[in-house]
């Protein structure tokens, strides 16, 4: 009999404390958050972004404790919004959208989950915030990979001094292209280069439009935008046989067809992502709160084609591996 009751109070404990946990919420171990990732496409500067991001959750988290669901959009914007929707609806803790058309989707797919953006370029552009002040205010942040412009635009002065006449190829789908080329040609103009504008719509462009553009300029000068990214081999192809060079906006494009860069690491620039978006996760801080942050620049150069060219890397510049 006095098993019997034994038991009975066992199991009577056992319930009790069922029942207390579940009104507790019914966590009994460490929190495991969901992080929806979008990426537009698949290059190396991406890549990199979101393989930083995830390292720096896991490193202040644990791995553990988040569950990444990864989705590329393989280049295409109506991809992303559908992504987003999948994410909202799977009521994920955060989002990261990495490009501007991933943020851009994410923003009009949840005004309360959190989203940071990184490999962005300009906050204010791409969610069309007119005097951006640096923080957004609302459900979302991030970080953005704009190096100092006129410093890109300087270099092209720098390495190529006698240059008349400096080609602006980028995709003119890409608000964020704009805003980089209105910037290096306002500055450029200022410094008394003329320059002209080579725009593409889709990856179908780029051949011909690069093509027209080696026959008339001295210089081409690409922006972080990622259709060229996408493309850069092919772009590389051209303006090599022409003996053109090309300054990029960021290392991956300037690996495959670029002279040299003002550049940041995407990979340290989706690392610091990843610790802000580990401080909105564990309540350490609110990220209407947050403002934009940036990674350093570091000048880098590609060996191959500047001796293809002929031109003398300056003192300063790291060669890119």
């Amino acid at each position: 009999m006095k098993k019997i009751l034994t038991l009975a109070l066992a199991v009577i404990l056992c319930v009790s404390f069922c029942l207390v946990a579940a009104s507790c919420g019914g966590q009994t171990g460490p929190k495991k958050y969901k992080v929806g990732i979008v990426q537009i496409t698949q290059h190396s500067a991406l890549d990199a972004a979101t393989e930083g991001f995830k390292k720096a959750l896991t490193d202040k988290l644990g791995a553990d404790s988040v569950e990444f669901d990864y989705k590329n959009a393989s280049g295409e914007t109506a991809n992303c919004s559908t992504i987003v929707n999948n994410f909202v609806a799977n009521k994920v803790d955060l989002i990261m959208a990495n490009a501007t058309p991933s943020l851009q989707a994410a923003y009009g797919a949840t005004k309360d989950i959190p989203i940071l953006g990184t490999s962005v370029t300009e906050y204010g552009v791409a969610l069309g915030i007119e005097n951006f002040s640096g923080t957004v205010g609302s459900n979302v942040s991030g970080t953005s990979d704009l190096a100092p412009l006129d410093e890109q635009a300087q270099m092209i002065l720098d390495l190529f001094p006698g240059a008349k006449k400096v080609g602006l190829l980028y995709c003119s789908a890409e608000a964020n292209s704009d805003y980089q080329v209105k910037t290096v040609e306002a500055y450029l103009k200022n410094k008394g280069i003329e320059t002209k504008r080579y725009t593409f719509s889709d990856s179908n462009d780029i051949s011909a439009v690069t093509t027209g553009a080696v026959g008339e300029v001295d210089v081409i000068y690409i922006p972080t935008d990622n259709k060229a990214a996408d493309s850069a081999e092919i772009i590389g192809n051209i303006v090599r046989n022409a003996k053109k060079p090309v300054i990029a906006g960021e290392e991956g494009i300037c690996a495959k067809c670029g002279v040299a860069t003002l550049s940041i690491s995407y990979y340290d620039l989706g690392y610091k992502t990843g610790e802000m978006a580990a401080k909105i996760l564990t309540g350490a801080a609110k990220i209407e709160n947050m403002p934009i942050e940036y990674a350093p620049t570091t000048k880098k150069y590609n060996k191959a084609i500047a001796d293809e060219l002929g031109i003398t890397i300056p003192i300063g510049y790291e060669e890119i591996k």
